[in-house]
């Protein structure tokens, strides 16, 4: 009888561990990830004393700002989790990510607090960074070692279907406040998806109270041999920094390479620089998130059957090969005009090429003045491919678009908002000009091809979720139980926050550099590559694993 009962017990307990730490994984996912849809707004918001170009890249390297964090929060809260204990840390991770969320909805904008307001928004960012730093390493580590030898590739995989939950939740608010606040949905409507966060906390706390520690921490506790030195133990010699940087190099750069190009740069590239209409790529995104959720699953239990390695070698494989042509693809179904213009009337930027700047700026603080530098970051806001032509000294840089030329500007002098004017003004020139010569100031919504660019987006996709849905298991097999929380997390966020947060920023700098649109697209391949060959050459093989060594 009391066989029977425990039995019985199995599975609910089970069911309540997947739960909570998955729910609770999908509402910090939800917060962190609210940022992608409203990008445009909350550069309006907070970034208005700046143009609508500069005030974008100030925004997109807000964005940045939160992953940079997210590996001093791995430290943070990894330290806490090996000598505390999982569940107490990821219940505090999530409460912080909780808060900060529900702030940035009470937040008031740059007309009413000037300058206090981005400044308030980073940090914002900077809590949420934190907080998710510490916050995956714990769930995937809580939830895998509660699980059996031979479905922990299956259960971690509902870590990505976490994530993909999140982010569709994000996507769905977003949608939401639009239809319910029509016009208003800009000046305050887009605050609704930040302060129904409170609501998701609460229910995530209540879910993980019901937890208890788990049994191979409690191991730990009940025999003390928790580490003293998490620090030490994870970085301090050779064996076990080894394994950390196989994690980093082998898997982590990639992911943050591979899923956030699938899921996020894909999104601000079809918006920002093919001119879709938001509501259509958020359908679009929306869409190849939800069908993502079946893959995150059918990886993860495939690498239960035939093991985790060569699963995620296939999906960088399959990401790398599809990047280029895909992205092509894209454009011509987003926006064919674009693709039409771009061969027909070549566009080319004249400039002293000493006065032209890397246009990398991770946290928005950099004003890029010279004539070379406005032109470029114009262009490449307005999704134009251009070649580069070098003039002499001193000269004013000008844009060619076939034989017409524009003028640019020179905002050496100026700053604050005689810089934003000037720029404004010019970006109003070259946009008439570029609109004479064929270039769309925006896609033709008759002419954009959703469902071919969801069947575009699938390769991408496919990559992403091979990469990432035995990825919680490996990772969990390949750290010891003393130090799993520190060492794991530390590396996950490295190639995550680092890697994956300053994809947008690097990929923009990349193109205004090289005049080419698909440039930026050489950053997520490069770190991709490299993770291909280190995981062939020194990743092991982590499935059936002990998980109390």
């Amino acid at each position: 009888m009391a066989t029977k009962q425990t039995a019985a017990k199995k599975p609910a307990s089970m069911m309540t561990v997947v739960a909570a730490s998955t729910s609770g994984t999908a509402f910090e996912w939800y917060d962190f990830f609210l940022f992608v849809p409203l990008a445009a707004d909350i550069a309006k918001m907070f970034f208005a004393g700046l143009d609508e170009t500069s005030s974008y890249i100030f925004a997109l390297g807000a964005f940045a700002v939160g992953f940079a964090f997210r590996p001093i929060g791995a430290l943070i809260f990894g330290r806490i989790g090996d000598r505390i204990g999982r569940k107490a840390t990821f219940l505090a991770t999530m409460s912080l990510m909780g808060v900060a969320t529900f702030a940035i909805g009470l937040l008031p904008p740059y007309s009413v607090i000037g300058i206090s307001a981005p400044l308030l928004f980073v940090l914002l960012r900077i809590l949420q960074g934190l907080a998710l730093g510490g916050e995956w390493g714990g769930a995937a580590i809580y939830m895998i070692e509660h699980v059996e030898t031979g479905k922990r590739g299956f259960t971690s995989a509902f870590l990505g279907v976490a994530a993909a939950c999140g982010f569709a939740g994000a996507l769905i608010a977003v949608l939401t406040a639009r239809a319910l606040t029509g016009d208003n949905f800009d000046t305050w409507g887009w605050r609704l998806p930040f302060l129904f966060s409170l609501a998701l906390l609460v229910i995530s706390i209540w879910i993980r109270l019901k937890l208890h520690e788990s049994p191979a921490f409690q191991k730990l506790v009940d025999t003390n041999t928790r580490s003293e030195r998490p620090y030490v133990d994870s970085f301090g010699n050779w064996k076990s920094l080894k394994t950390v940087l196989i994690a980093l190099f082998a898997l982590m750069i990639a992911q943050g390479a591979v899923w956030y190009a699938a899921f996020f740069y894909t999104s601000t590239f079809i918006e920002r620089t093919l001119k879709t209409a938001g509501a259509t790529v958020n359908l679009v995104m929306l869409a190849a998130t939800a069908l993502s959720i079946p893959c995150y699953i059918f990886f993860g239990w495939l690498s239960d059957k035939i093991g985790r390695k060569w699963i995620m070698v296939g999906g960088m494989v399959l990401f790398l090969a599809a990047i280029f042509p895909g992205f092509h693809w894209m454009t011509e179904a987003a926006n064919p005009a674009l693709a039409a213009a771009s061969k027909s009337a070549q566009v080319t930027v004249v400039a002293d090429q000493a006065k032209c700047s890397f246009q990398f700026d991770p946290v928005g603080r950099t004003q890029f003045r010279s004539s070379c530098d406005i032109a470029k970051s114009s262009l490449a806001a307005a999704g134009v491919s251009y070649v580069n032509k070098a003039a002499p000294a001193g000269t004013l840089a000008k844009v060619m678009i076939g034989s017409v030329a524009v003028d640019s500007v020179d905002g050496k002098a100026l700053g604050g908002k005689a810089l934003a004017a000037l720029k404004a003004d010019f970006g109003k020139t070259l946009k008439a000009a570029l609109t004479k010569a064929g270039y769309p100031a925006a896609a033709d919504p008759a002419a954009t091809h959703p469902v071919r660019m969801i069947a575009i987006l699938m390769l991408f996709v496919l990559g992403a979720t091979a990469l990432y849905g035995p990825q919680a298991a490996c990772l969990v097999e390949l750290f010891p139980v003393r130090t799993r929380y520190t060492a794991m997390s530390f590396p996950y966020h490295i190639g995550t926050g680092w890697v994956g947060g300053f994809l947008p920023t690097t990929a923009f700098a990349i193109v205004a550099a090289t005049g080419n649109i698909y440039a930026g697209l050489w950053y997520p391949f490069i770190f991709t590559a490299i993770s291909v060959v280190v995981a062939i050459i020194f990743l092991p093989e982590t499935r059936g694993r002990s998980l109390d060594v």
